[in-house]
């Protein structure tokens, strides 16, 4: 190790800026499920009124 290493945990102001640091941006939150449950939902009362309307007709 060289004469000249300093401890950066040693270092109070460091220290501090690191636990003080902000945490780093997280990803762009995920899109909204609502579309894609409402296409299922229209989807499924689709096939059960067509299933329906052949079981019936």
């Amino acid at each position: 190790m060289a004469e000249n290493y300093t401890d950066p945990s040693g270092n109070t102001a460091q220290f501090r800026a690191f636990v003080d640091a902000p945490e780093p941006a997280t990803a762009a939150a995920a899109p909204s499920r609502l579309p894609l449950i409402a296409g299922l939902a229209v989807a499924a009362v689709v096939v059960v009124a067509l299933v329906a309307w052949l079981a019936l007709g």
